[in-house]
C-alpha cells in the first residue's frame, strides 16, 4: 500500500521511548480505550486474544479488565517494550508482518496504533492466517489528516517529508477485504492534544517514539532561522487550549471469513 519506515530505525525509535511512552501516550491511551468500547461484544467471549504490536502492554490490561478468563498474548518488536508489556500478558518478541504463531491460534486480534509502521496488506494477511475463522480483528490506526498542523507549518521551509504516510480509511478497508474479512466496519475520529509551545510539542511525539522515520525525512540540525519560521507558521494554528496536534483516527473492525 506504501512504502513501509525502516524497521530497524522504527524499533530502535520505540526501544528508547519505552521509559517515558506511558508518560506522553495520552492519544494512544484514548485510541485505545475508544477501540475497545466501539467493538461490539461477539456472541462468546473471546478466550484467545493476541495484542500485536502491545507495546508497554496498555491495550492487554484493558481487554483483561473485560474479559478476565481470556489467554491473552502479546507481542512486539521492541525488547524494552516487552520487558513492560510481560507485566500485563504472555508476551514474546515478533513483527506482527510475520507472527511466530501456528495458524488459527487466535479468535481476536487486536491492535492500537501499530500498523502505521508497517504494511497493512501484509498484517492483514498474517492476522488473517493466525485468526480462526470466524475471528475477529479490531485495529486502530492514523489516518492521511494525522499531525496536518505539522505538516503546513513545515509547507514553507524545505522539501522534507516531516510525518510518515498514513493510509486513507477505503485503503484499510480494501486490504482487508484481500485479507479475507467480511462485515468490515470503518469509523474515523479526530482526536487532538494541546500544547504550550512547540517544543513541548515535539518532545511529547518524540517521547512516544513516533517522530517520523520514513524515507525523505531531514537528516540534519535545523537552524535557528528555519526553527524560528516553523514556530510562527504552527503559532498561525493556536487554539484557546494551546498548539494543536490533530490525530486522524481510523477504527476497523471485520471478522475472518467462516
Amino acid at each position: 500500500m506504501h512504502q513501509s519506515p525502516d524497521k530497524r530505525r522504527v524499533r530502535e525509535s520505540f526501544d528508547r521511548a519505552a521509559t517515558t511512552y506511558d508518560g506522553a501516550a495520552l492519544v494512544q491511551r484514548r485510541v485505545c480505550e475508544r477501540l475497545l468500547e466501539e467493538l461490539a461484544e461477539p456472541d462468546r467471549a473471546p478466550r484467545a486474544p493476541l495484542d500485536a504490536g502491545c507495546g508497554t502492554g496498555f491495550g492487554s490490561r484493558l481487554l483483561r479488565a473485560r474479559w478476565p478468563d481470556a489467554r491473552i498474548t502479546g507481542v512486539d518488536f521492541a525488547p524494552s517494550m516487552l520487558a513492560l508489556a510481560r507485566r500485563s500478558a504472555d508476551c514474546c518478541a515478533g513483527d506482527i508482518e510475520n507472527l511466530p504463531f501456528a495458524d488459527a491460534s487466535f479468535d481476536l486480534w487486536w491492535s492500537s496504533l501499530s500498523i502505521q509502521w508497517c504494511d497493512a496488506a501484509v498484517v492483514f494477511r498474517e492476522a488473517s492466517r493466525v485468526l480462526a475463522p470466524g475471528g475477529l480483528i479490531a485495529v486502530s490506526t492514523l489516518g492521511p489528516d494525522t499531525f496536518n498542523e505539522l505538516r503546513q507549518a513545515f509547507a514553507g521551509i524545505d522539501p522534507h517529508r516531516h510525518t510518515l504516510h498514513f493510509c486513507a480509511p477505503e485503503s484499510i478497508g480494501e486490504a482487508l477485504a484481500r485479507a479475507g474479512f467480511v462485515d468490515i466496519d470503518l469509523r474515523r475520529e479526530t482526536h487532538t492534544v494541546h500544547y504550550p509551545d512547540l517544543k513541548t510539542l515535539l518532545r511529547a511525539v518524540k517521547a512516544i517514539g513516533a517522530q517520523n522515520v520514513g524515507a525523505g525525512g531531514r537528516r540534519a540540525m535545523m537552524g535557528r532561522a528555519a526553527w524560528q519560521q516553523l514556530e510562527e507558521a504552527y503559532e498561525r494554528h493556536r487554539q484557546p487550549a494551546g498548539l494543536p496536534a490533530s490525530y486522524d483516527v481510523i477504527l476497523a473492525y471485520a471478522m475472518k471469513k467462516r
